[in-house]
């Protein structure tokens, strides 16, 4: 089945899911998280497997489960996690294998593009422009004080909105059981990453769904 068959028209935008989709942001959760411990003369180092499984849900709930008996109090340590999320330099390879050059395909067959992250706005925007593909995107909505995160659809349907997109013509690419009640919520057709952190939960959440090996699939 092709994405064309999954919606019943053909798909002229695609939102996306940022963290664990487009992005392996661990590697550069774990690394800040390890530097904050440092500096304060704890050996302790962030387990990737707890923070992938903690990705979709982020926040102060994040830095908590990642920190565990170390976190002192999650308002504040997320805080220095952003401010130094902020400055620290973003990995060129920290884009998922074929990410890059399924993004430049589609944007080139004429596929609108959007961002649609529980990321705070301005981190999105710093780490979409350091790979130097957020011209890709005609929107990147992350989280904003006045706009209610995922799984709520208004960032999604803001993202809709800056599209001038069709909801029966948008696919909405995740890879956590987030995404899956976003796609529900907005009315989005869903597709699934299979390299995702949260896939396997997102696929038992929505066994139907279409799941990609490779973002290339999309241009089917």
């Amino acid at each position: 089945m092709t994405a064309t068959q999954t919606t019943g028209t053909t798909p002229r935008h695609i939102l996306f899911d940022l963290d664990g989709t487009l992005v392996d942001s661990v590697r550069i959760t774990c690394a800040i998280i390890d530097a904050m411990l440092a500096a304060r003369g704890i050996a302790f180092r962030a387990d990737p497997a707890v923070a992938r499984a903690m990705d979709a849900v982020g926040g102060e709930a994040m830095i908590a489960a990642v920190m565990g008996p170390h976190c002192r109090d999650p308002k504040q340590e997320i805080a220095e996690f952003r401010a130094r999320h902020a400055v620290v330099a973003t990995p060129y390879d920290l884009a998922f294998p074929g990410v890059r050059d399924a993004l430049a395909a589609l944007a080139a067959a004429g596929v609108g593009m959007a961002i649609c992250s529980n990321k705070p706005q301005h981190l999105c925007e710093k780490i979409l422009a350091d790979l130097d593909i957020a011209r890709h995107f005609a929107a990147i909505v992350g989280a904003r004080a006045e706009l209610p995160r995922k799984p709520a659809p208004d960032g999604a349907r803001l993202a809709l909105a800056a599209l001038a997109a069709d909801p029966a013509a948008t696919l909405y690419v995740g890879d956590s059981p987030v995404d899956v009640a976003t796609a529900r919520a907005a009315g989005l057709p869903l597709v699934l990453v299979d390299w995702g952190y949260g896939f396997a939960d997102a696929r038992l959440a929505a066994p139907d769904a279409r799941v990609l090996h490779s973002l290339v699939q999309l241009l089917d």
